[in-house]
């Protein structure tokens, strides 16, 4: 775990960006230099769909993914309404909180191929309130990041994927700190509304203070910049409704 009294430095390599694309990808590389993806998370887009974005945007342009939900969130979860692909009643009930089911390996391969072909350097693993600090659930994230570890590893002609986990709900920093330690996994988190467990890389996700129609002041802004500081690289990425124009702020603060 970070304490708040960790010394800060200068940023290297701060990466600014939406949750989402809040206008056309065209426009919206002229702004920022990375996009969190969003489609993966409700039902993967077709390879050639991925491989155009791709081919759309300039090298040093990057794609972040969010895990396919099936990886995740249990069929219950109301972001199944924007599932497009049927599952069996079988399927539903083996589908999320990291099982070792065949739903669940088939959505995690989908989310892969994703990353590999956007040529992704993180994949989101974005976990709802429901899934508890529970002794299954934290043995079966064991496992199911375990299995993937070769998964993610650099290999001849591929880079090596960082794998980011946001749990939320009621789980408690230390219990984070150790299970992120433990597995290798980077700490995603809204740094306004609670302490990074992890050094290193930070994985930043602006959700709003007061929630998604929160708009950000400048001090509250200046406050990211200092926290962001602590860590390299360090991906600050907004989701709020004013999100553009709060990472082109923000943008604009880190580059003075």
């Amino acid at each position: 775990m970070i304490p708040e009294s960790e010394p800060v430095k200068a940023p290297t390599d701060v990466r600014v960006g939406c949750c989402g694309l809040p206008l056309s990808l065209r426009e919206y590389v002229r702004l920022f230099r990375v996009v969190e993806v969003q489609q993966t998370f409700y039902q993967p887009p077709a390879a050639r769909t991925l491989a155009k974005w791709r081919a759309q945007v300039p090298p040093v342009f990057e794609f972040t993914v969010k895990a396919w939900q099936l990886v995740t969130h249990e069929a219950n979860s109301p972001t199944y309404r924007r599932l497009r692909e049927p599952l069996s009643e079988q399927e539903k009930r083996e589908t999320g909180a990291f099982r070792a089911t065949a739903p669940v390996q088939r959505a995690w391969q989908r989310t892969l191929e994703a990353a590999r072909i956007l040529q992704s350097q993180a994949i989101l693993l974005q976990c709802p309130a429901s899934f508890r600090p529970t002794s299954e659930n934290k043995e079966n994230l064991r496992s199911f990041i375990r299995r993937i570890r070769s998964d993610v590893q650099a290999g001849p002609q591929q880079g090596k994927i960082t794998l980011v986990w946001e749990p939320r709900g009621e789980w408690n920093l230390e219990e984070v700190a150790e299970l992120c330690l433990e597995l290798g996994l980077v700490h995603g988190v809204d740094p306004l509304q609670q302490t990074p467990a992890t050094p290193g890389l930070g994985y930043f996700r602006l959700h709003g203070r007061t929630g998604y129609r929160h708009r950000y002041s400048d001090a509250e802004l200046e406050e990211l910049r200092v926290r962001a500081r602590a860590f390299t690289p360090c991906y600050v990425l907004f989701n709020n409704i004013a999100m553009r124009e709060d990472a082109r702020r923000f943008q604009e603060l880190i580059q003075n």
